[in-house]
């Protein structure tokens, strides 16, 4: 029988692993990552719904079949609460959605059905996925399992939650703006956000917001990151180019790297201060890179971050009004009265502003600055960054609700503004849990690569990894 100890001492593919060579069964790893979600998720509440019973019924069947077409058959999984899975609760953080149960399941979360995973429920995150932390009316605050004043981070922050606290090893995540990459740094995990076009779009959510919002997982190691890749990757192009990619993501990591080029941005694109903890994250990153027989030069913005930004708020205003007005016309209210947050709301009603000129222009403003980051990484294989420009925040710093927005914005901007230039451009790029701020929290520094440099982006941070272990999990995991 598998211990709890024995299972949280087991990343993704020591799982797989561990299933083919029938050390223990799929019926064993669910039973643990319950046993684990009823142990922490109260002190966490990283969880909006469950489907345990579900979950037990299929890790039986996983068992009597013994399912080899897939290396994550048999794997315990959770799905972030902004794609639907049929038969689930489907809430998008937002109380306009209660009670309401998802028909058919999002395109990406099919992909995993099919690779074999067992699904345990579904993830928290803040309304349509549209700030930096994890604290919706609808379902309340998720609270960081380093330390339960702080937050997990956004908007992928319930899926950061649960694998930092030991309910899975990898959850689903989603990323239109740092959501993957935010939430791993804030929890101590590693988040990859992959090339745009590599994996399965979502075209419930307006074509993954023009592109901008990427599928994958936040996870303990970066090997698991790969592992998942080769799950969801496209076989063929969609709606967005599709970059080159090896055979499989998850071998050939271990490669001889060779020396890199290596980028380090330790300035705001505007101007605002960071602090002391995420420099120090960030140099002692740089150091280690050069032990490792990199070349590391400190750089100015290598795009224009301000243009970038202004187009990607307006894209994100006119499809978070698209989403909520598809939701109001089914219930017949609008979006003036409707029981939304209140950030939520502005965005909307700027979006319904917006016009279809205003859309094409931003289009253009992020295909220019893709073609600025191109011509970056003829001369850089990658460069690092902070995640974001303070350690963690506080549950409540940032109130969508707030009756003043002024400062809400403030805050927000000051917060972030590393992130969100990546996923306008369609690059991949990561958070890696490098280092703690005083208070134990985790804090990531950030690496980006070319669009379709993920393989690179992969096995440069697996060096990292091997040269500077992190922890596996936070302490809630196995206290009490």
């Amino acid at each position: 029988m598998l211990t709890q100890q024995e299972y949280l001492a087991l990343d993704a593919t020591a799982m797989s692993s561990g299933l083919r060579n029938g050390d223990f069964t799929p019926s064993e790893l669910i039973a643990s990552a319950i046993a684990q979600a009823h142990k922490v998720n109260p002190a966490i509440n990283a969880l909006t719904s469950e489907c345990y019973e579900r979950a037990q019924r299929h890790a039986i069947e996983k068992g009597r079949t013994r399912d080899s077409h897939s290396a994550v058959a048999g794997l315990p999984f959770l799905i972030k609460d902004l794609s639907p899975l049929a038969g689930l609760l489907q809430s998008n953080g937002s109380r306009i959605y209660e009670g309401f149960i998802a028909t058919q399941s999002a395109a990406i979360v099919q992909e995993y059905l099919n690779a074999g995973l067992i699904v345990l429920g579904k993830t928290n995150t803040p309304e349509f996925g549209l700030t930096l932390t994890t604290e919706p009316v609808a379902n309340g605050a998720t609270h960081n399992p380093w330390n339960p004043d702080y937050s997990t981070g956004g908007s992928s922050g319930g899926a950061a939650a649960a694998v930092a606290a030991g309910i899975v090893p990898v959850a689903h995540a989603t990323d239109g703006g740092g959501s993957i990459r935010i939430p791993a740094a804030c929890c101590g995990l590693f988040g990859l956000k992959p090339s745009r076009g590599l994996t399965s779009i979502e075209n419930e959510l307006g074509d993954c917001w023009s592109g901008m919002s990427v599928g994958h997982v936040v996870s303990r190691s970066v090997r698991d990151s790969a592992l998942f890749l080769d799950v969801i990757r496209l076989k063929k192009a969609k709606l967005f180019p599709k970059p080159a990619t090896p055979v499989q993501f998850a071998i050939g990591m271990d490669a001889p790297l060779g020396s890199l080029n290596i980028a380090l941005q330790i300035q705001h694109p505007f101007g605002e201060p960071i602090d002391s903890e995420c420099l120090q994250a960030l140099e002692d990153t740089a150091q280690l890179c050069e032990s490792l027989g990199h070349h590391v030069e400190p750089v100015k913005h290598p795009a224009d971050y301000k243009a970038a930004t202004g187009a990607m708020n307006s894209l994100v205003c006119i499809h978070t009004y698209q989403n909520v007005k598809r939701r109001l016309d089914e219930l017949g209210t609008d979006i003036d009265t409707a029981n939304l947050e209140t950030s939520t709301r502005q965005m909307a009603q700027m979006g319904a502003r917006y016009s279809a000129t205003d859309y094409l222009q931003a289009r253009d403003t992020l295909n220019a600055a893709a073609a600025e980051m191109q011509t970056f990484h003829a001369r850089y294989d990658v460069l690092l960054s902070p995640v974001l420009t303070k350690t963690t925040a506080r549950l409540g710093w940032l109130n969508m609700n707030a009756s003043d927005l002024n400062e809400y914005g403030s805050r927000y901007r000051s917060y972030s503004g590393f992130t969100a230039l990546y996923n306008g451009t369609g690059q991949p790029s990561a958070s890696l849990p490098m280092h703690s701020d005083a208070n134990g929290l985790p804090v990531g520094v950030m690496a980006t690569a070319a669009w379709g440099g993920d393989a690179l982006l992969l096995q440069f941070a697996r060096q990292l990894e091997e040269a500077r272990p992190w922890p596996l999990f936070a302490p809630i995991a196995v206290s009490g």
